[in-house]
């Protein structure tokens, strides 16, 4: 998901609906149609309409499915409110201020104000060979779901209020800056040569290490970890789970639209090693589970598939099959043995694992891109009188590690600021009696299930 490759320009359409229509559908049969009159590649657009779609699908309903079935019963609706309710707000966000922050200034760590309230974006905008209309929804739907990660983090003990003004804060303070950095073209980690194809720092970091805060800060739920708190609908929880895997070829394949003129088979490579990093992922934490209970189980597989998905998406862009095998079984096995040492050895409640599956996933994909986009098939071959593989691996390398340390500290340090003035402002946590009787009742007066 990188800044567009070229700046937004002005384009006025020249056909007529039908003739719009067939060229959309042509693009997409014949691989010689050529740019429709007005400059707009049809076969791109419809790919990134595609894309954007299965991208907030990711969010509503894959992810709020996903952790509302991980919950109790009495928190059920809580999760789904908070992730609905981080999506309208989230969007309001972006189109006032976040597209002009995060992806559109000639300074180095934040955008300016050319764009608020998309100033100046009309339908005949053009961001590259694609609408800027196109263009600002994609990158929204990645604005949706990063806060909404979070959310696992401080689960079953949040008050709906602080959850709103903290995503909002969260948001200005933390996502629009890294995201500038990051995939703006003057940002500093982007112009450093930091290769983050579709959020590895950005998104996941970000939302695994705003998680770990959230759930230092706030505490442990009450009887954790002596008391089970254990999923009260997997099945929920297994259909978030497939929404959530269809929805990343949005994700990641969707990112190549930064490529230019490698759209499609930077797409099409993108989705293959996604899928088989997710596949790797599952069946890895699965078999550790195994081995070690004598039974696979349901969640152990899904939560690991997760761990493939976020540790490829970085390195989605850049790396061959081989390079996607290995580092979805290193996924698979390093967020697994990171979600046993959060919860059992430092006894840190991060409800629903965000950070040793996102945070964890992040960091080791962005540091293997480093590797495997040099090796196992990765497309980052030095050219002829370019240093060698080693050599410019060492260099990735380095600056990969500068990208992870700098959006840790930022994320880290900021995510706790804005949870301390939320605190002041409206406390942000539910109070044990409250917590007790469960979040569907006492916050929204409601129940998931009745019965009638």
């Amino acid at each position: 998901m990188h800044a567009t490759p070229t700046r937004p320009r002005q384009a006025r359409f020249g056909l007529n609906r039908r003739a719009q229509l067939g060229l959309s559908f042509g693009a997409l049969l014949l691989p010689t149609v050529a740019l429709a009159a007005d400059g707009f590649d049809p076969g791109y657009t419809a790919w990134m309409l595609t894309a954007t779609a299965l991208v907030l699908f990711m969010t509503i309903p894959g992810l709020s499915l996903f952790y509302a079935g991980l919950v109790r019963s009495k928190n059920v609706l809580s999760v789904l409110m908070q992730c609905f309710a981080i999506t309208s707000m989230a969007s309001l966000i972006w189109v006032a201020v976040g597209y002009s922050l995060a992806l559109n200034g000639s300074g180095a760590y934040l955008g300016d104000f050319s764009k608020f309230f998309l100033e100046g974006v009309t339908r005949d905008s053009a961001s590259g060979k694609i609408p800027e209309t196109v263009w600002i929804m994609f990158q929204m739907t990645f604005a949706i779901i990063t806060p909404a990660l979070i959310v696992g983090g401080f689960a079953e003990r949040m008050k709906f209020s602080a959850m709103m003004l903290f995503s909002a804060l969260w948001l200005l303070t933390v996502y629009f800056p890294v995201c500038y950095w990051v995939w703006a073209e003057n940002g500093w980690l982007f112009k450093m040569g930091l290769i983050d194809f579709a959020g590895g720092t950005v998104v996941h970091i970000n939302a695994g290490v705003a998680a770990l805060v959230t759930a230092v800060y706030l505490g442990k739920r009450k009887g954790f970890p002596t008391t089970p708190m254990l999923p009260h609908n997997l099945t929920m929880t297994v259909t978030g789970a497939g929404m959530l895997w269809v929805g990343w070829f949005g994700f990641n394949a969707g990112s190549a639209i930064a490529s230019g003129d490698d759209l499609f088979r930077d797409a099409g490579s993108a989705m293959l090693v996604t899928h088989i990093s997710a596949a790797a992922g599952s069946l890895a934490w699965m078999t550790l589970e195994w081995m070690r209970y004598r039974k696979p189980s349901v969640l152990g597989i899904v939560t690991g598939m997760v761990a493939g998905l976020g540790t490829i998406t970085p390195a989605s862009g850049h790396v061959g099959p081989m390079g996607a095998l290995i580092i979805g079984l290193s996924a698979g096995v390093i967020c697994y043995f990171a979600t046993q040492f959060i919860k059992r050895k430092l006894k840190i409640d991060d409800s629903l694992d965000v950070f040793p599956v996102h945070g964890v996933g992040g960091v080791l994909g962005t540091m293997s891109v480093g590797v495997f986009a040099f090796t196992a098939g990765g497309i980052n071959q030095p050219a002829e009188g370019q240093p060698g593989v080693g050599a410019a691996i060492v260099n990735q390398l380095s600056t990969q590690a500068i990208g992870v340390i700098a959006v840790v500290v930022w994320c880290g340090l900021l995510t706790w600021v804005v949870l301390k003035v939320v605190d002041m402002l409206v406390g942000v946590r539910v109070n044990e009696e409250e917590e007790m009787e469960g979040l569907d009742h006492v916050l929204h007066d409601e129940t998931g299930y009745n019965d009638i």
